[in-house]
């Protein structure tokens, strides 16, 4: 056991002067690293760890047992620090601090985001506590708490820099308790103050990152790993750091400091290293193989050492661990099992949504809309499961129909009961591919989905399981076309049996970008760069694994489309002009970004009228438009509709990113055409011209043809991207600011390619403009590097604040998204969202007869404070209004420039390349509608 080896090994090690009396393994194999343990007695202990997704671990013992405690929160916590009586801080990821007193967790303001991980804390008093973390593994912070609030503690000046002008992270902080406070950190930082002084560096003569810095009134401990192994150093006063680690011992990450003298250093493999009257001696945990580190020790007043840790070394810190050794025996935790998975059972809501009255194709429908909410946000491959959708309901609906042709089944039958047998082929027909498309491994949510499909069907009076496909039933033909699209969908181009991986060998030319660090390199700063993160989800907010993102659709290209043909072979589906590459001209769209950024917050002033009568109406490819002078229906003019423009960007940048419940851009104007379709005013009017049409035949044709577009978008988009491979903001915006400043050669950090000084939006950071109470004080040691005006990024608690808008230094820009998102996994040029709205306004405007929404006004209404995701707002409720579908189109393609995930050219290109894909899209659905098609 684990205990049982350290206190045997220590024992041997120590002779006379430690006597073993009980040894005990508290927890082992918990599903968490346990990162930390600290408390007040052997009768108050507090361990704290990973979040697993149920929470971060929180234990305490009291002396007879271990109470498991939920915080509400959700962060790994990398360090607890208990007072007498207390309260107790716990710190760890996402900026968070709680303080837990009279038996309740409080996160406390700090001044933080999300991207700072507070990994150390610790305090001479509940109202004097210092706080150091870094934003991944540089750039560190330290704060202090003075009984009151959280305050930034200025770091000198002098600290060193990489080759992108990081700054090294800080990763602990401890006190001797009498005014002396040590903090600790990469590349061999120590920083150190007294009474009160400001921190300044002490040289330990090591490169090494040090993890944990402890002591008592004699002594001080500092404890890490570098080039030249472990490192123990031990100071006394202001005497010389001794390096007096023994050898060969891995990684050493934690030490603590006891009563008497007594110190225990822990580390990698479960090493822990006791001092006696010898020096440090070594205790190795052999039968602790799956143990990759000890993260932290803690000896309590009583002498009781504990050590805690897990698989801390890789990002999955799971397995935790707690072994004491002391006077008395402590109590086993034993963790309680997961509760069971949630329930793979179809939500009774989800079990046949359509509205009532609805038609069988709204229905299916709306089942694919819930199946892609479920899954990754993939919209090339969305876009083609919701076309053959629409293609296999109208080859089933066409096929009682005595003209028109199908798209991939073209056969005709009769029936008695026209109306019901194209509602029972049309359900076969559906579920066959929804159920094929949506299935394990390649959706996320397949099981939900199946049952919902399956219930679906059984809703609508037909048994799922029925597969016969011969003989002239409208099931047998329902499963004919099924069959036959799925067959189609195989050889497609699309590389659906492996799940749609790439198919061409792409490359990366460009090293992925570190968001969590400062700064980048490209090699060529034209070329897209992957983004490395730290902790990693989809738009919808389905966790991925974190590292170096893929590229989503490399191959699409290659994908067969509904209604586009090549000018040429080989030749491009639509080439209307190159993509931006860097140099003089893109500084311009680059400088917009930051401007843009500067915008976003909800406390300026600044105010937009986005009233149909003010904005849109703008020509092809342009934001010229003022808006339209009345609104043809009422022959009204339009209401003003004044806003704050912190809340209008905001706003317009997450409703727009995958849709209103993240069905992804094509399914969000699959989810507006069925609002018009819905819409009392709308007249069913088949391009707006002969009798109204019945809604299943409304319906099955505004889907082909919708659908058929979007689908086209997505290739055409993506074959542009793989064209291209167009760069995005983020990239460029760190790269040309790690460069320095283009404007003024005489001035420090000129670069021809650095970005560009414009005052009180893009600054150097000089002596005087970051001395004490000016703007730039925080960035001081950032000193010759180029500041600016930005979105200062998601807040730790984005329910209940808001990241707002200051001077950042421009190396660390972050795009309005979230920190685990950041940027879509593919190249820029042409922005999708334009070319996917595009296409589909191309179709409703000519499908209905009139560009105009029903009444000459679309809307969605956003309540204040609860709708944003990305952090708390908007400030106040407010609706967004459309004249056209060609203005919620634009403005789709100009939420993507808020969010800072695209530049303008890639906006408006895509705009024009969505107009010819949605008009040749049209066409071709009404040639399938007259029969005219083949």
């Amino acid at each position: 056991m684990v205990a049982l080896s350290l206190a045997v090994a220590l024992a041997a090690g120590c002779g006379d002067n430690l006597t073993v009396e009980v040894e005990t393994v508290a927890a082992q194999r918990l599903r968490e690293a346990v990162l930390s343990i600290g408390g007040t007695s052997a009768d108050d202990v507090w361990a704290v760890g990973a979040d697993k997704g149920e929470g971060p671990l929180v234990l305490h013992y009291d002396g007879t047992r271990w109470n498991e405690l939920e915080t509400g929160e959700h962060a790994h916590l990398w360090w607890v620090h208990a007072f007498a009586g207390g309260p107790v801080f716990l710190s760890g990821a996402k900026s968070t601090i709680l303080r837990y007193q009279g038996g309740q967790f409080e996160r406390m303001a700090t001044p933080g985001l999300s991207r700072h991980i507070v990994f150390g804390l610790w305090g001479a008093a509940p109202t004097d506590v210092y706080a150091v973390g870094s934003v991944g593994p540089a750039n560190g912070f330290a704060w202090h708490y003075d009984g009151t609030a959280w305050g930034v503690v200025e770091l000198p000046s002098d600290l060193p820099v990489d080759e992108f002008g990081n700054t090294p992270g800080l990763f602990k902080v401890w006190g001797d308790g009498a005014g002396t406070v040590w903090m600790v950190g990469a590349r061999g930082l120590a920083l150190r103050s007294r009474a009160g002084a400001a921190f300044e560096r002490v040289d330990l003569g090591t490169s090494a990152t040090l993890f944990t810095v402890a002591g008592d009134p004699e002594r001080t401990y500092i404890v890490g790993f570098g080039a030249e192994g472990s490192v123990l150093f031990e100071l006394e006063g202001d005497g010389a750091p001794r390096q007096v680690a023994p050898t060969g011992v891995g990684f050493l990450q934690g030490v603590a400091a006891g009563p008497d003298g007594q110190a225990i250093a822990t580390g990698q493999r479960g090493v822990v290293l006791e001092r006696g009257a010898e020096g440090w001696r070594v205790s190795d945990l052999d039968d602790t193989p799956t143990l990759q580190s000890f993260h932290a020790g803690w000896i309590d007043p009583s002498g009781g050492v504990w050590a805690v840790g897990g698989d801390v070394l890789d990002t999955s810190l799971a397995r935790g661990a707690i072994v004491h050794r002391g006077k008395a025996s402590v109590a086993r935790f034993r963790q309680p099992p997961l509760p069971p998975p949630a329930s793979v059972e179809c939500p009774a809501d989800a079990v046949d949504p359509a509205p009532d009255g609805a038609s069988v194709a709204r229905r299916w429908n709306e089942q694919i809309l819930n199946a892609i909410r479920r899954d990754i946000p993939r919209p090339p491959v969305h876009a083609r499961n919701l076309y053959h959708l629409a293609a296999a309901m109208w080859d089933a609906w066409a096929a009682y129909h005595p003209s028109a042709d199908g798209v991939f089944v073209t056969e005709k039958l009769t029936a008695t009961d026209v109306d019901a047998a194209r509602a029972e082929a049309i359900s076969y027909a559906a579920y066959r591919i929804l159920s094929h498309r949506y299935a394990d491994p390649i959706a996320v949510g397949f099981a939900v989905s199946q049952h919902c499909f399956a219930d679906q069907m059984q809703a609508l009076g037909y048994d799922p399981a029925d597969t016969v496909a011969v003989g002239a039933t409208a099931r047998a033909l329902g499963n004919r076309v099924g069959a036959a699209v799925i067959a189609a969908g195989l050889g497609d181009g699309a590389n659906e049996a492996e799940n749609y991986a790439d198919t061409t060998g792409w490359t990366p030319v460009n090293t992925p970008l570190v968001v969590d660090a400062g700064g980048t390199e490209l090699a060529m700063p034209s070329v897209w760069q992957q983004l490395n993160l730290a902790e990693a989800e989809t738009q919808n907010g389905i966790p991925i694994d974190a590292g170096p993102q893929g590229y989503i659709g490399a191959h699409w290209r290659a994908v067969t489309p509904f209604a586009m043909v090549r000018p040429a072979p080989g030749a491009l589906y639509h080439d209307l002009e190159p993509a931006p590459v860097f140099g003089p001209a893109l500084v311009p769209f680059v400088a917009d970004m930051i401007d843009r950024s500067s915008r976003l917050d909800p406390m300026l002033a600044d105010t937009i009228d986005i009233s149909p009568g003010a904005i849109g109406n703008s020509p092809l490819g342009t934001d010229d438009g003022t808006g339209h002078p009345t609104n043809p229906v009422t022959g009204q003019a339009y209401a003003a509709n004044v806003v704050k423009l912190a809340d209008f960007s905001r706003v317009l940048a997450e409703f727009w990113a995958d849709g209103p419940k993240s069905e992804t851009p094509p399914g969000h104007w699959d989810t507006l055409a069925n609002q018009v379709a819905d819409n009392p005013l709308t007249t069913r009017r088949l391009f707006g011209a002969g009798a109204p049409v019945d809604p299943l035949e409304w319906d099955v044709k505004v889907y082909l043809a919708l659908n058929g577009a979007t689908h086209d978008a997505a290739i055409a988009a993506w074959e542009l991207k793989r064209a291209t491979l167009g760069g995005r903001p983020i990239s460029w915006v760190r790269y040309m600011a790690t460069l320095g400043q283009s404007s003024d050669p005489q001035l420090p950090s000129y670069h021809p390619d650095g970005l560009p000084l414009q005052p009180g939006l893009i600054e150097l950071i000089t002596e005087a403009s970051s001395a004490r109470g000016e703007r730039h004080a925080h960035l001081r040691r950032y000193v010759g590097q180029v500041a600016a005006v930005s979105w200062r990024g998601e807040p730790g608690n984005r329910a209940l604040e808001v990241g707002g808008v200051g001077w950042v230094r421009a190396a660390e820009w972050m795009p309005y998204q979230r920190r685990n998102f950041v940027t879509p996994a593919f190249p820029g040029f042409v922005s999708g969202h334009s070319t996917f709205s595009r296409s589909a306004a191309e179709v409703l405007a000519g499908i209905t007869g009139t560009p105009f929404f029903p009444g000459g006004l679309g809307r969605h209404a956003f309540p204040a404070t609860s709708y944003l995701v990305f952090e708390r707002g908007p400030s106040q409720a407010f609706e967004l209004q459309w004249g056209t579908y060609f203005d919620a189109a634009d403005q789709a393609g100009q939420s993507r420039l808020w969010g800072g995930i695209h530049i303008t050219p890639d906006d408006l290109v895509g705009r024009r390349v969505g107009s010819l894909v949605g008009q040749r899209a049209l066409t071709r659905a009404r040639a399938f509608f007259d029969g005219t098609a083949r």
